[in-house]
């Protein structure tokens, strides 16, 4: 397994194939639905004005992002009453949800890294290959162990989304991922699919 520290370099992303696995140490930040929908249509796309603690959050999170891994979960967190935050359970949410915002999100912070579980289609498998950057597949069905590899809560913004989409600021050790769509253009999801829909095809023809 590679071990790797974020922020991660352009060399470290193109050194990475399909299929390899990695450890992950470092700081990384979760992002779903709300977030993406946030950063596109305020930062990138414009189409609503900043309002709120918006842009503070926006500066505060863009060195953050640079280089480093956005992760898409929903965590359990522990200690909301107090602040004396935890993470519970930290499990990968469903990518494709992002696809229309993804690869826009990633050229614009220079995301180097997206975790999530099921892969993601074309449009951000281009900017993989653009930045350059990795899609990385983490394990789905084990939200408590890979909770374990988070040793800090470094802070939270974005709280009025709902503590699953806000944007949670971690501290993590050994988060272990595989690369599943890499920066030489190569999804392995996309080779699945392929696959996939020429055996039901010689499966139709045998009916």
């Amino acid at each position: 397994m590679r071990k790797l520290n974020m922020p991660l370099s352009d060399e470290n992303v193109r050194s990475l194939n399909v299929g390899d696995p990695v450890a992950l140490s470092g700081i990384m930040l979760t992002g779903r639905d709300a977030v993406h929908k946030w950063m596109i249509d305020t930062f990138i796309r414009k189409t609503r004005e900043p309002a709120g603690d918006d842009m503070e959050v926006y500066e505060a999170i863009k060195p953050l992002l640079d280089g480093g891994a956005i992760y898409h979960c929903g965590p359990v967190v522990g200690g909301l009453d107090t602040g004396d935050y935890s993470f519970v359970a930290a499990g990968p949410t469903t990518s494709i949800r992002e696809e229309p915002y993804q690869g826009e999100v990633m050229k614009h912070f220079n995301i180097k890294g997206v975790i999530g579980k099921g892969g993601m289609g074309p449009l951000t498998l281009a900017a993989c290959k653009e930045l350059p950057g990795l899609y990385l597949h983490a394990i789905g069905g084990a939200a408590t162990l890979i909770a374990q590899s988070v040793t800090r809560v470094v802070g939270v913004y974005k709280m009025d989304f709902g503590v699953p989409e806000a944007i949670w600021v971690i501290e993590v050790k050994d988060f272990p991922v595989v690369v599943t769509m890499d920066a030489h253009g190569n999804s392995l999801h996309a080779g699945v699919e392929a696959e996939s829909e020429a055996t039901l095809k010689s499966i139709l023809q045998l009916s």
